[in-house]
């Protein structure tokens, strides 16, 4: 996965006009950077000069040019949207797997009747943190380790170690914001500390617990909430009515059989999870079927291209064409390239499309001349016209995919028998 030193969004920076590279830096999950924590993909490239071929391949050009700050003038019909929770910020941290799918969790917690809400992601992320490094541990250290993550590691995660509302834990401390960079150095730091040693000391992960306490503050065993006393493991479940096998993770390339599990081969997804894989066209439909149906969708995708305008409030695949042509119907979705499955196969393949973003997919709506497109919740903090939320094209989200998790109620009896799911 593409590796980025991750900047804090503030109220002042929605108002400032930057280039796609700043998007790129300030989006995603970034795990573990490079010595000068930057995406190495990212330095040394002018984004006004440097060539896409995911764009080319999308527009027919492979210039790319820096972001627009303009807000984009869409006529927006909205046609379906699920209960979400208020837009959070990650801020400096790669935690948006973390983000988005607590989100999608939330989300089912209205539709179970549960009420709104509000779920600690960092309570997830530091027992993501532990899961990482006995992984790492066991791997002698030849595996990814940093912040980063896929969807299906939080639904692990609650089904391991429970969960709690982020009034009981915030993962603050005595800080104002996240910014696990210098967290992850000391954890990683003493991780490769401890492989010098053999045999391994017995209670190795005391210390590396401690390192997360004094960052992050130790976690509740108990607490209270609603009047009544809990774990985090009885909160999940009698709150939350959470279940694993409530959910299902998909994806969709074609170097592996479809309708079959296979390990998704992306850096981030360091315990092994299994995605079925669907056709692109399925996988779209079932998208759309899922939110149709009132549920919403986990969201992993690629965004560090010149398509993905959180500014603007919309991701669409012919970004290079407004700036030559200045029609601003091509940001509506109106004028966009054709794809297929074998495209966005070689995009997979020559690693211009990568796992960089994970969302939460909410909606349905059209764009002013009626192409439809994805209403997604960002974890930014109130960015862009939409205060927080974008639109994205289908032709953008065919492409840039890299994965979903769905309510499994969401799938229809066809697909789960396709699927082989009871």
């Amino acid at each position: 996965m593409k590796r980025f030193f991750l900047l804090l969004f503030t109220a002042v920076m929605t108002a400032v006009s930057f280039a796609q590279k700043d998007v790129k830096t300030a989006d995603p999950k970034s795990t573990n950077t490079n010595a000068t924590g930057t995406n190495p993909k990212a330095t040394g490239e002018d984004p006004a000069i440097k060539t896409n071929p995911k764009l080319a391949a999308l527009t027919g050009s492979s210039k790319t040019v820096a972001a627009d700050p303009r807000p984009a003038g869409e006529n927006f019909t909205v046609i379906k949207t699920v209960a979400a929770t208020p837009v959070k910020n990650q801020s400096a941290t790669g935690t948006c797997w973390s983000f988005s799918t607590t989100s999608l969790v939330e989300s089912q917690a209205m539709k179970n009747n549960s009420g709104e809400i509000d779920l600690s992601e960092m309570f997830t992320v530091r027992n993501i943190y532990i899961e990482k490094a006995k992984n790492y541990v066991l791997r002698q250290g030849h595996t990814q380790f940093g912040e980063g993550g896929l969807g299906h590691d939080q639904i692990r995660a609650i089904a391991l170690y429970g969960a709690v509302p982020e009034s009981v834990y915030s993962g603050l401390k005595d800080k104002t914001s996240h910014d696990h960079q210098q967290l992850i150095k000391d954890l990683q730091g003493y991780l490769d500390n401890l492989l010098k040693q053999k045999p391994l000391p017995e209670k190795w992960l005391n210390g590396y617990i401690s390192i997360l306490d004094s960052a992050m503050g130790a976690p509740p065993v108990q607490f209270g909430s609603m009047g009544q006393s809990y774990t985090p493991q009885s909160y999940a479940k009698e709150v939350l009515k959470f279940n694993a096998s409530d959910y299902v993770n998909i994806t969709s390339f074609t170097h592996h059989p479809y309708y079959e599990p296979f390990v998704l081969e992306v850096p981030d997804n360091f315990s092994n999870g299994t995605y079925y894989n669907l056709p692109i066209n399925e996988m779209i439909q079932l998208t759309k079927d899922a939110l149709t149906n009132g549920y919403s969708v986990m969201w992993d995708a690629d965004v560090s291209n010149q398509g993905f305008m959180q500014q603007r409030g919309v991701a669409v695949g012919a970004y290079d064409q407004v700036k030559a042509t200045g029609k601003e119907e091509i940001l509506s979705g109106a004028a966009e390239g054709k794809w297929d499955a074998n495209l966005r196969q070689a995009l997979f393949e020559n690693l211009t499309t990568q796992d960089d973003h994970l969302m939460h997919i909410t909606g349905l709506g059209k764009f002013p001349g009626g192409k439809p497109c994805f209403i997604v919740k960002n974890s930014w903090g109130e960015v862009g016209p939409h205060k927080g939320y974008i639109h994205v094209s289908e032709p953008y989200f065919a492409i840039n995919t890299i994965s979903l998790v769905v309510p499994k109620a969401a799938l229809s009896k066809a697909m789960l028998e396709k699927l082989k799911i009871k």
